[in-house]
């Protein structure tokens, strides 16, 4: 054997180990189940083969009931929707169907409120009447909406908007035409409240029963794909009790000041995986729920067997986000190598007194963040509550400031946090626990903060900081108080 043969052979070991290693880091720390992909059959239609009407002046909601009926009578199928505006109400999904939406085309979802029937769902964690959501599925298997089109929700016929979140010549113009201000509050419906006879008062159905824009409801093997999913009159994306869900190359926007203008919530799901992905939203981004206090723990089907990887979030809220509503827990789930630039918060877990469920086992690693404006990291059990003193409330006696620990109790243990770099943030880090249940076994390793104040710690125990940077302009690097066992190598 030669030199050169030789060298190359060294190199190539050299390579293989190197690749071996990359591997073995980025690997997933527990044993994740094979998600599954939808089956759809070969056989396909066109939208236009039910006279439906592209120039977005038409209504074509009977056009796609009719195509999605055609391809549940042939054990399922493609919708193919080509280039044009195709207005329509609700499509709700057959099993063994995809809908895919060719470059230039563009579903957009009338603005009509009784297009939309009204559904018994599950919104922010518990039951509630909703209207349907545009796009529906419900107790199906075997769904998927592909291709390089989009989807427009038409949000703002439908969300209240808050005068603090526009300037003054946006507000101006904001109220200009249709609607009703009240309390710096404008509500899109110029009519009368005819539910309470109110004079004067804006109509608040439109409001309250306002659907997200894709609801998915106890589905096997779901898969979205390059779409892109924008301007949802509540969240825009809402796989609920499902099994098996993909997320591939999809976009999912809503305006900033959007309310309620989640991206993803993916709430009680078994085996998930969101890749590729691009967020800018008006609230939390990538969310993990699974249900609110004790209709929520009653589900006992906790969010588990998630990974999230290559994600960018150009605006939310949080960008990677557990809670508020997470009362059946969270377990077992993987962020890697992803973005946030210039969200509120970068990593964002939250819950609160009541709400009970068990978040464990959660790794997140290789993120990037920039321009963050609140806390790069946040973690809170205080959720919509101000704490006093550690006492269960303002109206707690001395005598029993820390309640017992309950069902009601929120836990959050088990998190590993390494390889992360915030280039700019008001605040590097923030936990905050209750006295009853802190915190408990954090491992943050090989991180850079470069932020405004340093990190508070607050009813934590069980902590490692391992090669953590701060490099903080204002205030102590490090504040501690209730905690024990933090230790920083």
């Amino acid at each position: 054997m030669n030199k050169r043969t030789i060298c190359n052979a060294l190199l190539t070991m050299l390579f293989v180990s190197l690749f071996t290693a990359v591997k073995a880091a980025d690997a997933i720390p527990f044993k994740m189940p094979k998600v599954a992909t939808p089956t759809i059959p070969s056989y396909s239609v066109n939208i236009k083969d039910f006279k439906a009407d592209g120039t977005g002046k038409t209504l074509n909601t009977e056009a796609f009931s009719k195509a999605m009926k055609q391809l549940a009578s042939k054990g399922g199928g493609k919708l193919i929707v080509p280039a044009g505006i195709w207005l329509t109400g609700p499509i709700q999904f057959e099993n063994n169907t995809e809908l895919h939406v060719e470059r230039g085309a563009l579903i957009l979802f009338t603005t009509d409120f009784d297009a939309y029937p009204d559904v018994n769902t599950i919104y922010e964690g518990n039951k509630a009447t909703k209207k349907m959501a545009p796009l529906w599925a419900y107790e199906k298997h075997d769904v998927a909406i592909t291709g390089e089109g989009a989807f427009d929700g038409q949000g703002q016929a439908w969300r209240p908007s808050k005068k603090g979140k526009f300037t003054d010549s946006q507000w101006k113009e904001l109220t200009s035409g249709a609607g009703i201000v009240e309390k710096n509050v404008w509500y899109p419906d110029a009519k009368n409240d005819e539910l309470k006879g109110v004079e004067g008062k804006p109509d608040t159905r439109r409001v309250f029963k306002r659907p997200v824009l894709l609801e998915f409801t106890k589905c096997k093997k779901v898969l979205l794909q390059g779409v892109t999913l924008s301007n949802s009159p509540a969240w825009n994306t809402h796989p609920l009790m499902c099994e098996d869900v993909t997320i591939d190359g999809v976009t999912i926007r809503n305006p900033w000041y959007a309310q309620n203008g989640d991206g993803l919530d993916l709430e009680s799901c078994n085996r998930a995986i969101i890749k590729n992905s691009t967020f800018d939203v008006g609230d939390d981004a990538i969310c993990i729920k699974s249900g609110k206090d004790k209709e929520g723990r009653d589900w006992k089907m906790p969010c588990e067997n998630v990974i999230i990887e290559g994600c960018t979030v150009l605006h939310g809220h949080g960008g990677f986000v557990i809670g508020s509503e997470m009362s059946s827990g969270a377990r077992n789930i993987y962020v890697n190598n992803c973005l946030f630039n210039g969200t509120d918060t970068g990593l964002r877990l939250k819950s609160t007194r009541g709400r009970g469920g068990v978040v464990e086992n959660i790794w997140v690693n290789n993120i990037n963040m920039v321009a963050i404006s609140g806390d790069a990291f946040t973690f809170d059990l205080y959720y919509a509550n101000k704490p006093v003193a550690g006492k269960a409330d303002k109206d707690t006696s001395a005598s029993d400031a820390v309640p017992p620990v309950t069902e009601e109790t929120p836990c959050f243990r088990n998190l590993y946090i390494s390889n992360i770099v915030c280039q700019g943030a008001k605040r590097a880090i923030y936990f905050n626990g209750l006295p009853e249940m802190p915190l408990t076994n954090l491992q943050m390793k090989n991180s850079l903060f470069v932020c405004d104040k340093g990190a508070e710690l607050n009813y934590a125990k069980d902590i490692l900081f391992e090669n953590v940077k701060i490099e903080n302009s204002k205030g102590e690097r490090f504040v501690q108080k209730n905690t024990s066992n933090v230790v920083e190598k």
